[in-house]
């Protein structure tokens, strides 16, 4: 008879039991999923993992990218030799200011010989041409000669002329002396500027087509001239960024090597293909370089304005995330609901990332809780 109450006892606490496990199955969860939407329970604690802000208009964009400073080529040149050679004397040095036909070495060289001698045999050929031409006609004037004999005469005279005009003006272009066979070469600036490179020493043999050991590919240039108060930075530009970028915009150049200065230039060339290998655009721009504090080759960053161009949302950088190759946010369309959505980003500044596409200025977007609702869609019924 004892027995009765333990039982009835057990029936009821597994009763219990099995009411209690009913009813939180019946509970509803506090978080609802439906296709990209999260729909969170007022009194969730979820929502406390949350923070939203609202999208702002974007005024002014700027495009950070880095690069590299170079020569400018329209007012630099790299010097080599026309004539095979050895070098007798180096007469400029890196840093040395030079003139437009300064000497920058002098070349020992039996080809530049050679081109001497044909000047100068060319010049006696003439000559000797001159005074038979008149010669002949003079006979002719008085009937000693024949007519072919001047018209001979004549032709060899042409073609003496056209000889000698041709020797000359190989030496004129290349500053060359036409008074003697002295062999001797010099190696002049092309124009004004400074000499900032030297790869040539006293006794070094030299030629015009010389390569590098073991290469397919040509030798450094002997010496390089150049105004180095004007710089080129070559950047690099994504895809995203080619809405923002045009010929004429300015740009802000900073370099860790000089701190506390900033340097201002424009672009002048975007280029028209992709690198296949890096998928960016390669950009080039001018920069002033007057206090000579910037050096070719030196690594830099260069913020690019566009004002008035975007005409997107900038939104915190922490709100974009990135899925794959895409990017997303998540969007609060009431209380409680968040829709993702994929824009498209543009350049970041400041912690702020412009969205060309997917938002619009005003709506609100989720800047801390991104990941969680993404993991909340990826679980059914928010787990």
């Amino acid at each position: 008879m004892k027995l009765l109450p333990t039982l009835l006892l057990s029936g009821l606490v597994l009763a219990a039991g099995c009411h209690r496990d009913k009813v939180a199955e019946e509970a509803p969860s506090d978080v609802k999923v439906a296709s990209d939407r999260v729909t969170i329970r007022p009194d969730s604690p979820k929502l406390g993992s949350l923070a939203v802000e609202s999208a702002a208009p974007s005024q002014t964009a700027s495009i950070r990218l880095n690069g590299r400073l170079a020569w400018d080529d329209s007012v630099t040149v790299r010097v080599f030799t026309p004539f095979a050679g050895r070098v007798i004397r180096i007469l400029a040095e890196p840093g040395q200011a030079v003139k437009k036909g300064d000497p920058l070495a002098t070349v020992a060289s039996a080809d530049y010989g050679q081109a001497q001698a044909e000047a100068r045999r060319a010049a006696g050929d003439f000559a000797l041409a001159d005074r038979t031409l008149r010669r002949v006609r003079e006979l002719l004037d008085h009937g000693a000669a024949p007519q072919k004999d001047v018209e001979a005469a004549e032709a060899d005279y042409q073609r003496t002329q056209s000889e000698l005009q041709r020797t000359q003006s190989r030496l004129a272009f290349y500053d060359g002396n036409t008074n003697s066979v002295d062999q001797v070469y010099i190696l002049r600036s092309p124009l004004d500027g400074v000499v900032v490179e030297k790869n040539l020493n006293p006794g070094q043999e030299i030629r015009p087509d010389q390569m590098l050991a073991g290469t397919d590919r040509q030798a450094a240039p002997l010496f390089t001239v150049t105004d180095p108060s004007r710089l080129w930075i070559l950047l690099d530009a994504n895809e995203a960024d080619l809405p923002f970028l045009s010929v004429g915009q300015k740009f802000t150049l900073r370099s860790r090597t000089v701190q506390g200065r900033e340097f201002s230039g424009r672009l002048e060339l975007i280029s028209d293909f992709l690198d296949p290998a890096s998928r960016t655009v390669k950009v080039r721009g001018s920069v002033d370089n007057a206090g000579r504090q910037l050096k070719a080759e030196m690594f830099v960053t260069a913020e690019i304005y566009s004002d008035g161009k975007s005409g997107g949302a900038d939104v915190s950088a922490r709100a974009v995330y990135l899925k794959g190759e895409r990017h997303f946010v998540f969007v609060e369309e009431g209380q409680g609901i968040f829709a993702r959505r994929e824009v498209k980003a543009g350049p970041e500044r400041n912690g702020k990332v412009l969205l060309i596409e997917g938002v619009q200025p005003g709506q609100r977007v989720v800047t801390d809780g991104s990941l969680l609702l993404e993991q909340l869609l990826q679980t059914p019924e928010g787990g």
